[in-house]
C-alpha cells in the first residue's frame, strides 16, 4: 500500500499526473490493464476491437472494442528483453530462456526433448575475447598490477591500466565479428570431432549430432564472451543416443582444438588510416565444465546452468556503463555521462565506421560494436521461444473461452469460432503517473511471486506465472 510519505517523495510533475490518473474515469480498468501486462514499463497502445462469430450463422458470440477503455486504447506488454528497458517483460524473457535451456538438459517431451538426454555427454563452455591491453582486475589473492586489492564492486575494475596503449579498435572489431567467430567455431568443432573419432565428416554427421544453446555476456572491460551448453546427440538429434565413441573427453578435446583454430581477418584500409590487418581469435581463457545431473551432488547442475544462461539473456552493454539505445555522435556521449572506458569504445566504433561501412559500427556503437543475437540455439537443441510464447497465448485464450462460456475446440472440433479483428497502433509508453503506477504494480507482482515460490519450495512456475 502506498503511504503519504512515498507520495510526498515524488517529483511535482509525477505527483500531479498520478493524481490526474487516479481521478480520471476508468482508473480501476486502467489498473487492471497495467496488471495484465505485468507492470510493463513501456506498453504498446492499440486501438480497435475484435468480434467472435459463429461461422455458420454469423451470430456475434462476443464483441470487444477499445472505445470504452481508458484513453480509448488497450495496453499490451512491449516484449522487450532488456531489463534496463522493461524489467517485467525481461523477467518473462528470462523465464522462457530458462525453460528452453533446461529442456535441453533434463529433457521435457512437451518441449521436444526426451528425459534420456540427461545421459548424453554435455558441457558448459565459456569462450572469451583475447587481451586488448592490461586492465584492473582481481587476480585471486594477489593485488592488481596497479598494486591495489580492488573491492568486488570497484568502478575501476575492467578499465585499462593505460588507456593510451589499450587497443580500442581491435576490441570493438572483435565484438563486431564475435558472431562470425562463433560460426567458424561450430564448423571447426564438427571437423575436430570427426578427426578424433577417426571418421570422415560425412560419417560423423551420419552417426552423431552436436546441439548447443548459448548466451552472450559483456565482461567489465566491454568485451563480449559466450556461455554455451554443448551436447552430443545421436544422428536424429535428442531422441537418439550418441554413438559409443562420442564421449565427454572427446567433446572437450574437440572444443579446445576448434577454438584454437578459429581466425577472422579484417583487412586494412589505408585510405582511412588503418594500415594493418586485424587477426581476430578467441582468447586463451577457455573454460569447459561437464554438466552433472541435477541433484547428484555436482557443483555445476542442470538447474544452475539454465539459471545462469537466463540471467544474462536480459542484459547487454549497458552493464558496462554505456547506454541501451543508439547514439548519433561523440558529443552526445559526453552529455549522456558515459564513463571514460565505454565512451572510448563507442568512439572507436564511430571512428571505424567509414572504413568498414558494411559492419555498421556507428549504428551498433551503444553495443560496443556487437551486432549479434544475445541468445541462440541450434535447431534440435530443444523447443523455441516462439513455441513457449504460443503456449502462453493458448493458455490466455483458454482462460478467455472459459470466461465467455465458449466451448473448447479441442473437445468440440465442430464448434469453430471465427475471429474478426482490427487493430491500429496508437503509440507506446506511459505518462509519468502511469509509469509510477506500473512500477508499483510490478513490485507487488514480484513480491507475490517470491512468496508463492517460497511457499511451494522453489518449484517451477506454471504458464500463468510466466
Amino acid at each position: 500500500m502506498t503511504d503519504a510519505a512515498t507520495l510526498a517523495g515524488l517529483d511535482p510533475a509525477t505527483l500531479s499526473d498520478l493524481l490526474r490518473v487516479a481521478g480520471a474515469p476508468g482508473f480501476d480498468r486502467l489498473t487492471e490493464q497495467i496488471r495484465r501486462t505485468g507492470g510493463c514499463a513501456a506498453p504498446i497502445r492499440l486501438a480497435g476491437g475484435t468480434k467472435l462469430l459463429d461461422p455458420s450463422t454469423r451470430t456475434v458470440l462476443h464483441a470487444y472494442s477499445t472505445e470504452g477503455e481508458p484513453g480509448g486504447v488497450l495496453r499490451v506488454a512491449c516484449g522487450n528483453r532488456r531489463a534496463s528497458r522493461c524489467p517485467s517483460c525481461a523477467w518473462t524473457y528470462a523465464g522462457d530462456t530458462y525453460h528452453l535451456i533446461r529442456a535441453g538438459l533434463v529433457g521435457d517431451p512437451d518441449k521436444g526433448t526426451p528425459h534420456t538426454i540427461r545421459d548424453h555427454p554435455r558441457v558448459f563452455a565459456t569462450l572469451t575475447a583475447p587481451s586488448f591491453g592490461a586492465v584492473h582486475n582481481r587476480p585471486g589473492t594477489r593485488p592488481c598490477r596497479c598494486g591495489v586489492h580492488h573491492q568486488e564492486d570497484a568502478p575501476e575494475l575492467g578499465t585499462p591500466l593505460d588507456p593510451a596503449t589499450y587497443d580500442y579498435a581491435a576490441a570493438v572489431l572483435w565484438n563486431n565479428h564475435a558472431s562470425e567467430l562463433w560460426r567458424y567455431f561450430t564448423i571447426y568443432l564438427r571437423r575436430e570431432i570427426a578427426r578424433r573419432a577417426g571418421l570422415t565428416q560425412k560419417a560423423a554427421r551420419e552417426q552423431s549430432r552436436v546441439s548447443f544453446g548459448k548466451v552472450a555476456e559483456y565482461q567489465k572491460r566491454g568485451a563480449v564472451h559466450f556461455h554455451a551448453v554443448i551436447r552430443f546427440d545421436g544422428p536424429d538429434g535428442p531422441d537418439t543416443p550418441p554413438p559409443a565413441w562420442a564421449t565427454l573427453d572427446l567433446l572437450t578435446d574437440a572444443i579446445r582444438a576448434a577454438a584454437a583454430r578459429v581466425r577472422v581477418v579484417v583487412s586494412a584500409n589505408a585510405d582511412h588510416g588503418f594500415v594493418k590487418d586485424w587477426t581476430l581469435r578467441w582468447g586463451d581463457q577457455l573454460d569447459i565444465q561437464p554438466i552433472g545431473a541435477f541433484g547428484a551432488g555436482e557443483d555445476l547442475t542442470e538447474q544452475a546452468v539454465a539459471a545462469y544462461v537466463a540471467k544474462y539473456a536480459t542484459k547487454a552493454a549497458e552493464t558496462t556503463g554505456t547506454v541501451d539505445h543508439p547514439v548519433g555522435n561523440k558529443e552526445a556521449l559526453v552529455l549522456l555521462g558515459v564513463p571514460d572506458h565505454p565512451r572510448r569504445l563507442m568512439e572507436a566504433c564511430m571512428d571505424l565506421d567509414a572504413a568498414y561501412p558494411d559492419r555498421r559500427l556507428r549504428a551498433w556503437a551503444h553495443m560496443l560494436g556487437f551486432r549479434g543475437h544475445f541468445s541462440t540455439k541450434s535447431r534440435r537443441y530443444s523447443t523455441t521461444l516462439g513455441a513457449l510464447r504460443q503456449v502462453r497465448a493458448d493458455y490466455r485464450a483458454a482462460q478467455q473461452r472459459t470466461a465467455l462460456g465458449l466451448p473448447d475446440p479441442d473437445d468440440h472440433p465442430e464448434a469453430t469460432v471465427l475471429v474478426v479483428a482490427h487493430w491500429a497502433y496508437a503509440g507506446h509508453g506511459s505518462t509519468p503517473g502511469e509509469s509510477w503506477l506500473a512500477a508499483n504494480i510490478r513490485r507487488d507482482i514480484q513480491q507475490n511471486r517470491e512468496l508463492a515460490r517460497e511457499e511451494s519450495g522453489g518449484g517451477e512456475l506454471d504458464a500463468d506465472e510466466r
